[in-house]
């Protein structure tokens, strides 16, 4: 049963079109310790989420007029608020497009609202809302290459330039970069990245690789940075201009 959140100011918004779905889930959540905002038009959705003081977005794909995939564009286009979209339950279509978009995870619905919980407690967790069991340990930067990683100031860094990322793409690279040069199996991946284990058929580990690769480019040998290890998982290649290192971080 996933633990009560210790941050009761924690703010959620959620956007969706059902009245009575956003009226349960307002209590639920409120008793779990969130303050939820919930709006039932799009654009109004877009515009508290570029506005509001929010830690996460709960997004439903399924909307009148702006659909879910368009307020996702609208807000990645300016924001890298994390986004946990409601998906029709069996639409893959659906979950891969919102992948692709930039959403940090999905849940298809119906949904047991624990489960909902149990995401959004993750996704704050991968987006420092929540500090870790392990907080007291200072934060190592990670250098492989030309990249790198600062889990402290939550900066990636390419050729020296700036690299934007949603919480699921900095905690996958930031285990790719650790285990640079070592297969990481995907569920491996699944479990640590999006606190979860692998289901049949999810791709989210895999639409989060893409997104990286595409973010980040090919290596500085032109090479693929992320190579897929069929039926196993994901490496980072580690070219011959470097080797991985990790140095403390700012202080």
């Amino acid at each position: 049963m996933p633990e009560k959140t210790n941050h009761p100011k924690t703010r959620l918004l959620l956007v969706d079109d059902d009245v009575e779905l956003c009226e349960l889930l307002t209590q639920y959540l409120g008793s779990e310790g969130f303050e939820v905002e919930a709006v039932q038009d799009a654009a109004t959705g877009v515009e508290r989420a570029l506005g509001g003081a929010f830690a996460l977005a709960v997004l439903d794909v399924m909307m009148p007029g702006i659909d879910g995939f368009e307020v996702l564009r609208r807000i990645r286009a300016r924001s890298a608020l994390p986004v946990l979209m409601l998906t029709a339950r069996g639409d893959d279509v659906d979950r891969i497009v919102g992948l692709e978009l930039g959403a940090d995870d999905y849940l298809p619905k119906p949904f047991n609202p624990r489960e909902l919980v149990a995401r959004i407690h993750a996704i704050l967790r991968r987006a420092g809302a929540h500090p870790p069991a392990d907080a007291h340990e200072p934060a190592v930067r990670v250098v492989v290459d030309d990249v790198e990683l600062d889990p402290g100031a939550r900066v990636v860094r390419c050729a020296g330039r700036p690299v934007e990322l949603t919480s699921a793409e900095f905690a996958l690279l930031e285990v790719l970069l650790r285990e640079a040069g070592r297969v990481v199996p995907r569920d491996e991946l699944s479990r640590t990245v999006l606190g979860r284990r692998l289901m049949p058929f999810d791709r989210s580990i895999d639409m989060h690789v893409s997104n990286l690769r595409r973010k980040l480019g090919p290596g500085p040998d032109q090479a693929e940075r992320i190579k897929t290890v069929r039926s196993l998982g994901y490496l980072y290649v580690v070219s011959g201009m470097g080797r991985p290192g990790a140095a403390p971080g700012p202080t």
